[in-house]
């Protein structure tokens, strides 16, 4: 039995080795990861540079490139064979709701399952997480779960963890997607040498975040796991669309 760990907080992140400690009581875990912070990265492929690897002293293989190149990487051409699974995390920080579009820590499951493996997603809920411990033995136990219990293969797991210590999770909570506000505006400020620049604002404030939700299940102390798909088609406006469609002569 062999695991595939990657994540976006990079090699050297804390939680990726929390994680790669608890799963290697389950299976022979390999770590293939960006070898800086590549938070935000989302999906993207690195298609104009070469993809560079440093293997380390702890067997940990660093890439330089997005959390998706080190998954595709691993899969298609480090490892000697097909892992049983892929493992993204863990986070420094919640993936919850729209978060999922542009999180790395999602992007490197997703990977995993596009090239045909079950894979989880796995983040801590906090800037500053204290209790990766916690989380780890969280994710241990899911992925345990998953490899007795196999679902379809075609959702990734997106499991988010309050930062709490393990006694003090209330539980899990199966959830949907909720959603954010409109992002906050942008900061302005200038650099040493006296150019304007730019920094991302914070996320807008939760929007959709009512039972059922994984906001919710988070505000409540839950483990929240949330399973995505891929197809992002929106099939119940496919009947309007195509009315609409219907209507649109093109004219030469």
């Amino acid at each position: 039995m062999q695991i595939l760990v990657s994540n976006d907080d990079g090699v050297h992140a804390p939680g990726i080795a929390a994680l790669q400690q608890a799963l290697s009581e389950l299976a022979d875990v390999i770590v293939v990861a960006p070898d800086r912070n590549c938070s935000g990265a989302s999906n993207s492929l690195t298609l104009e540079n070469p993809l560079r690897t440093q293997t380390f002293a702890n067997g940990y293989i660093s890439v330089k490139g997005t959390p998706t190149d080190c998954v595709h990487l691993a899969i298609n051409e480090l490892l000697a064979e097909l892992p049983d699974l892929v493992v993204s995390g863990i986070n420094a920080g919640a993936n919850l709701g729209d978060d999922v579009i542009y999180s790395g820590t999602v992007a490197a499951a997703t990977e995993g399952r596009f090239l045909g493996l079950p894979a989880v997603a796995v983040s801590q809920c906090a800037r500053e997480p204290q209790h990766y411990d916690a989380a780890a033995k969280v994710a241990a136990q899911v992925v345990s779960h998953l490899l007795k219990c196999p679902l379809e293969s075609d959702q990734i797991l997106n499991v988010n963890v309050p930062d709490l210590p393990f006694e003090k999770i209330k539980g899990i909570k199966v959830t949907r997607l909720g959603s954010r506000h409109r992002a906050e505006h942008m900061i302005r400020t200038t650099d040493p040498g006296g150019r304007e620049i730019f920094w991302l604002g914070p996320p807008g404030e939760k929007a959709d975040a009512g039972e059922g939700t994984d906001f919710d299940a988070i505000e409540q102390g839950y483990v929240s796991i949330t399973p995505l798909k891929v197809d992002l088609t929106a099939h119940r406006q496919l009947p309007a669309l195509t009315y609409w469609a219907s209507k649109l002569v093109l004219e030469t």
